[in-house]
């Protein structure tokens, strides 16, 4: 299977078990596992955790940073190309979305969302990432590519569709319903897009954007997204810190 001559040198490690606490919706509870076990003949188990940033790990990795992430392209397409909602019955209160390859399950539990979006790109197969000085002067559609897959996991780019939080200032694009609808936009790449919003003149960069200025129009922000955060939700910070 792809999924594990990916990281073969990893599944040939011995795990200890973990007892961990996890926080959802401000309750921490206990969830207890080992990396690779096997509760069924031929059945094997692995734990993942995605930060803020898109970036991926195994989930009981202690030091959680670029250089510990699984950056193999192959891998994260295949991964995050099965990644479902976890209706299991197995550990969903914990690791709400599952990837499966064969007889093998692989649990995921996130800082904020499943899905982040990494990178802005133009729909032209190959081409090269391109900072956002360089977009939005019309052409063609623009692509929101996410966790780090470039080209092959990505989505169009509706700019009217953004979605800042009143809380925590995250700024958010939709994405398919299966990982929830709601994809978080990297903190680099939505510290590049916030100069594009516009605000009532009373209220400044203090109260919620109306509009984007993106290829030469001014976009009428839907908030559609709005209904997706439920108030337990707080400021949308988590175990990766703010966005």
């Amino acid at each position: 299977m792809l999924l594990l001559a990916v990281s073969s040198g990893l599944r040939g490690l011995r795990y200890p078990r973990v007892i961990r606490l996890v926080t959802s919706f401000g309750t921490r509870t206990k969830v207890t596992y080992t990396q690779g076990q096997s509760p069924e003949p031929r059945i094997r188990e692995y734990f993942y955790y995605i930060d803020h940033q898109g970036q991926l790990f195994l989930d009981d990795t202690k030091v959680k940073n670029f250089v510990t992430c699984f950056k193999d392209k192959d891998f994260l397409v295949f991964f995050f190309n099965r990644l479902r909602r976890n209706e299991s019955g197995r550990y969903q209160d914990h690791f709400p979305f599952l990837s499966l390859c064969g007889r093998e399950r692989n649990f995921l539990r996130c800082d904020d969302r499943p899905l982040v979006f990494t990178q802005l790109m133009p729909a032209v197969r190959g081409t090269a990432t391109v900072s956002t000085g360089a977009m939005g002067k019309g052409g063609a559609t623009e692509l929101l590519s996410f966790c780090w897959g470039g080209d092959k996991l990505s989505v169009p780019f509706h700019p009217e569709s953004l979605y800042m939080h009143p809380s925590s200032g995250r700024v958010y694009h939709p994405c398919s319903e299966r990982l929830g609808g709601v994809g978080l936009v990297r903190s680099a790449l939505a510290m590049e897009l916030s100069a594009f919003f516009s605000y009532l003149p009373e209220q400044g960069q203090s109260g919620q954007p109306t509009h984007f200025l993106w290829a030469g129009q001014r976009h009428t922000l839907t908030n559609e997204l709005a209904g997706c955060f439920p108030a337990e939700e707080g400021d949308g910070s988590g175990e990766g810190g703010g966005g």
